[in-house]
């Protein structure tokens, strides 16, 4: 069975299409007929995103965490212990493309690191679009990391120790871990993640922090 693990916090806006790619995603012709089952983790959630999960049918489960890292910490092990052998994990805010899974598993790696991309640069000045394009490095055999983009096999997840309890970078952290304990890692453009680019983001010092450190006048001159 392959898992896939959403973190979710307030996210009413975003969440219905997230579930609806992944849906698509999980019965990908190449994955032959492989179980997929998905997990929102509803993280401290005051809006509408619990109804909007479980309007999906897919696997739900309630913390209070507040901390991206346990978040994922914990949806993994519940993946693992529903008997995993692949953990792909995206953000509430993404939407993933059809092959997204499909690829992961056709890469044969212990775990893949893909991109994203941003389709709605309205919230940004034209700057910021540009400095992010020029900066950004959408190839293959990147080097970029994201929460919104990961795969990992569960036994070297389980090996590197899985996610530490950090409120941003746990991300980064697991992969320099993978990568100390050997693991095979796939650094890939061809599945590509759409995610936003708001200033309300959830997370401090992930993607949207980034995305406004690149207003800065001392990066615009």
């Amino acid at each position: 069975m392959i898992g896939i693990i959403v973190p979710a916090h307030n996210e009413e806006d975003f969440l219905d299409d997230c579930i609806k790619s992944l849906i698509a995603a999980s019965a990908h012709e190449e994955l032959a007929g492989e179980p997929v089952e998905i997990l929102i983790m509803l993280d401290d959630c005051t809006d509408d995103s619990v109804s909007v999960a479980r309007s999906h049918g897919v696997l739900t489960h309630l913390c209070e965490y507040r901390n991206v890292g346990m978040t994922r910490a914990a949806g993994a092990r519940l993946m693992l212990e529903r008997g995993a052998r692949w953990l792909a994990f995206t953000d509430a805010d993404s939407v993933v493309p059809y092959a997204w899974l499909a690829e992961q598993m056709n890469l044969k790696a212990d775990a893949v690191c893909g991109i994203v991309q941003v389709s709605d640069w309205s919230e940004h000045t034209e700057q910021v679009r540009l400095r992010y394009d020029a900066l950004y490095r959408p190839v293959e055999d990147h080097r970029h990391i994201h929460g919104a983009n990961l795969g990992v096999c569960a036994k070297a997840y389980q090996r590197a120790g899985g996610f530490k309890s950090l409120p941003a970078h746990e991300d980064v952290h697991l992969v320099e871990d993978l990568q100390r304990i050997g693991a095979r890692i796939a650094w890939t453009a061809r599945n590509s993640v759409v995610t936003s680019a708001r200033k309300n983001y959830r997370c401090k010092e992930g993607f949207g922090d980034y995305l406004n450190s690149l207003a800065a006048p001392s990066l615009m001159s």
